[in-house]
């Protein structure tokens, strides 16, 4: 990754931060185009809800633009806003509904609502009533998420009256996608399928990332994956096909040796079977390095018996004790003694620990873990500027 001919820093001063953040733009592109690739003959959108999944609207958008991609999908309209900021030609929609009030921002700046409940619908027709030209939206339909979005059967009468502005786009969302052997999975297409002779001539959209690769996503017009873009699993189960997009690394602050019988860490949960050197880490829970991911003393332990690692001087090395607010601390007594050094920086996210290993580890998934991800970390940006 050291190769980029571009490098784009943030966050803290690297001679002062605890850990840092490095986010290949390259392997995102790359991602979004096999995404692409997967998706046809549809269009493929991007989610960069959550600023772009914790990684920056700022960064993230620019590189998926030049890449090729001209939808993008926020959360609220504040996230949409940004996107706009740097991309001002996309065209950007905002799933998390219309909020009353809201209408002038949406009139300044080209966002499209995703409207989900009789009572947005009735909203946004006020809001739009005297205007020559109304504005455009899109429409939710829940086919079995039980979240956002109006009923199939309130979709059917929607556009059945001759009276109603048809949306420009039809949407739904899938519960199951990521488990492909799940029959909800092809209850939700079925009933989305049906839809659309209601409401034809429309954009239809059904494929988040695990949808994107189910046998059938086709007849749509549009995906619009998240977490894959970013590199984590679309599938459970299945070797993961996309590249990773971050390395989150911390600094080694101390080595340490304690003997056997003495205790590490909050609550004393954990007692060395053999003297041990132990090597602290500058980040902690405040960072996003989730406390359930601790070695010992969190109710996960009880379930899941093995918790995070690091990888440091080629080999991965598990955590020890509780993750605590600032530091972590990993057992490196089976590197060679002068393997590691305070100053050195442990891999906690990455090529070799991947992001969903890691997650599995706290007890949660990757999505999570990005979002989640501080900022008190440096933060690099690397690409070469070759996405197209």
């Amino acid at each position: 990754m050291n190769s980029k001919t571009n490098v784009t820093t943030t966050g803290a001063d690297p001679r002062l931060a605890g850990g840092r953040l490095t986010v290949d733009l390259d392997a995102l592109a790359a991602n979004w185009r096999l995404l692409a690739e997967k998706s046809k003959p549809a269009q493929t959108a991007a989610v960069v809800k959550a600023d772009a999944y914790g990684l920056g609207i700022i960064h993230v958008v620019p590189a998926l633009w030049q890449a090729g991609c001209r939808t993008f999908f926020a959360a609220l309209a504040q996230e949409g806003l940004r996107v706009k900021a740097v991309a001002p030609d996309a065209r950007v929609f905002v799933l998390n509904g219309f909020f009353e009030g809201a209408f002038p921002f949406y009139e300044q700046s080209d966002l499209i609502p995703v409207l989900g409940s009789t009572y947005e619908i009735d909203l946004w027709k006020r809001a739009n009533s005297g205007r020559a030209d109304p504005l455009p939206f899109a429409l939710n339909v829940d086919t079995g998420m039980n979240r956002l979005g109006l009923s199939p059967e309130q979709a059917l009468a929607f556009a059945s009256d001759p009276e109603a502005a048809m949306p420009v786009l039809l949407i739904t969302h899938l519960a199951t996608a990521d488990d492909a052997a799940h029959a909800l999975t092809r209850k939700q297409f079925e009933s989305f399928q049906k839809l659309l002779t209601a409401f034809k001539g429309i954009e239809s959209s059904i494929a988040n990332s695990p949808g994107v690769f189910h046998t059938l996503h086709a007849g749509f017009d549009l995906s619009r994956p998240g977490v894959a873009m970013y590199g984590g699993e679309p599938l459970s189960g299945v070797a993961n096909p996309m590249r990773p997009v971050v390395t989150l690394e911390a600094r080694v602050v101390q080595i340490r040796n304690g003997r056997k019988g003495e205790t590490v860490g909050y609550g004393a949960t954990t007692t060395l079977e053999r003297d041990t050197r132990i090597a602290i880490c500058s980040a902690g829970y405040a960072d996003g390095y989730l406390r359930s991911a601790s070695g010992s003393g969190v109710p996960l332990r009880s379930v899941v018996h093995k918790g995070g690692e690091g990888f440091l001087a080629g080999q991965k090395v598990p955590v020890i004790g509780r993750v605590t607010m600032d530091l972590t601390s990993f057992d490196v007594t089976d590197l060679p003694e002068n393997a590691v050094k305070p100053g050195d920086f442990i891999e906690l996210i990455g090529p070799n620990i991947a992001l969903d290993d890691a997650a599995r580890a706290a007890g949660t998934i990757g999505y999570e873990l990005l979002t989640s991800l501080g900022n008190r970390f440096h933060r690099r940006y690397l690409y070469s500027g070759k996405h197209a």
